[in-house]
């Protein structure tokens, strides 16, 4: 599939590496000579340096052949215009754009047909508000996603020392469960994978994933001894899109405080939000911190446009008391600050905007995609057709498909309802199937037993 990106900023960056890896031509598009020799420097991929929205170096790229064009520069009015350009002038590529203002999602009339041509609109500002809010209404758990329409969750959490699993073999695990529709999906140590099978045993610092429908989450977190107190306050550092979205989102339901350092943004937000304290001042000052009783939070996120001030803030707040720290940040590199730190767990908005485009690339009928563990596996839900081109699991037991050991099943919804997986259920037609690929290599496995009518 011939693809082009426009915009090499992280975004960008991220969904290139992403595709690049999986036999697409990639021509990525920035005005930032910088940003594209970066991405050259380490992927195969083509560049062209320009306006994304000039027709001449839409021509550059190669647009005429394109399969797919996903715009993801760092303005909303390029990203828009763009779409509307390659509509009128070449038609055929299939448009994905980043869209980010409230103003204009909030309209989504402008995105009908008679209106700006995007085929799909991606806000990660929502994406992230989101995963947000099911961890604060799962606390204890490090990722939680949605699958079927929010009948299945994906949620995983970290082992310790003292904790129910450690030392558990995943046979013990699922005799504590004992319910054939909550499963171990994957196991990370170390960011690798280990083999699930009922011998495996879980070891202190271990990522573990459940797939479960979306009414046993709870349970099972109390089951496993990981559900956290329940999190009443919320201190959000920033008032951007992400803080302002988060904020109108929780502020009915949570007493939430908003510090934002520019004054006119700090004013611009307080007209929408109601029920929300907005604080003027810096996130990092120790003394707002504590005059704001930091040590009485539940729940400190960090979720500014600077990396850097979010780590900070976030350990600050952890410091001086606050329950909970969590905070965004972009720059892989600045993963590795973490260990050792107070700060409970760090959000990518990259990795969660990714799952969102990779829906729309995969090959096989994929209706869902979550992106995890760094972006080295997915979890994906697919329907089942028949086919009389191509493999199929229609009809088929499900210990008669014969998927790579790196594909862990991890739910079954048939005409909307959950119903539990065993080595002799026979898969029909329509059926939304979530894996779990361990490994990204795997994706191509199931692309080939899903393909669409």
């Amino acid at each position: 599939m011939k693809i082009v990106i426009l915009g090499a900023g992280v975004t960008g960056s991220s969904v290139a590496g992403a595709l690049a890896s999986e036999e697409n031509d990639i021509v990525v598009i920035d005005q930032k000579s910088h940003l594209l020799t970066a991405l050259k420097a380490r992927l195969d991929i083509a560049t062209v340096e320009g306006n994304a929205t000039h027709p001449s170096v839409l021509e550059q790229s190669g647009i005429r052949d394109a399969d797919m064009v996903i715009a993801v520069t760092d303005r909303d009015e390029t990203n828009m215009l763009a779409c509307q350009v390659i509509n009128t002038l070449y038609s055929k590529p299939k448009t994905i754009a980043r869209v980010r203002a409230i103003d204009f999602l909030t309209h989504p009339e402008l995105f009908q047909p008679n209106g700006i041509p995007i085929d799909i609109v991606i806000s990660p500002e929502q994406v992230v508000t989101e995963a947000i809010r099911n961890l604060i209404k799962f606390p204890g758990a490090l990722h939680v996603s949605e699958f079927a329409d929010g009948l299945v969750r994906l949620f995983s959490i970290k082992v310790v020392a003292t904790g129910f699993l450690t030392g558990k073999r995943i046979q013990a695990v699922k005799e504590k469960l004992a319910d054939g529709m909550i499963r171990v999906a994957a196991i990370f140590r170390d960011g690798k994978a280990i083999p699930v099978n009922g011998e495996a045993v879980i070891a202190t610092g271990d990522e573990v994933f459940f797939v479960c429908p979306r009414d046993k989450v709870r349970k099972t977190l109390i089951d496993l001894h990981k559900l956290e107190s329940p999190i009443k306050s919320i201190m959000l550092a920033g008032g951007g899109h992400i803080g302002k979205r988060l904020a109108l989102a929780l502020e009915n339901n949570y007493h939430v405080k908003v510090i934002e350092h520019n004054i006119e943004r700090a004013k611009d937000i307080a007209n929408d939000l109601r029920n929300t304290m907005i604080l003027h001042g810096d996130c990092t000052d120790e003394s707002l911190l504590l005059e704001e009783m930091i040590e009485d939070t539940d729940l400190f996120c960090a979720i500014t446009n600077n990396d850097g001030i979010n780590l900070i803030s976030a350990g600050l707040a952890k410091k001086l008391g606050a329950k909970k720290a969590i905070c965004l940040v972009n720059n892989n590199s600045y993963l590795k600050l973490l260990d050792g730190s107070d700060i409970d767990l760090a959000i990518q908005p990259k990795l969660e905007t990714l799952g969102g485009i990779l829906k729309h690339v995969r090959k096989g009928d994929v209706v869902g995609v979550s992106s995890v563990c760094g972006g080295s596996a997915e979890a994906i839900e697919a329907i089942a057709h028949r086919s009389k081109n191509a493999s199929s699991v229609v009809g088929l037991r499900v210990d008669q498909v014969n998927l790579p050991d790196g594909v862990i099943l991890g739910a079954l919804i048939r005409e909307k309802e959950v119903i539990p997986v065993h080595h002799d259920t026979v898969f029909a037609e329509g059926d939304h199937v979530v894996m779990f690929a361990l490994n990204k290599k795997h994706v191509k496995d199931i692309e080939e037993y899903f393909q669409p009518i």
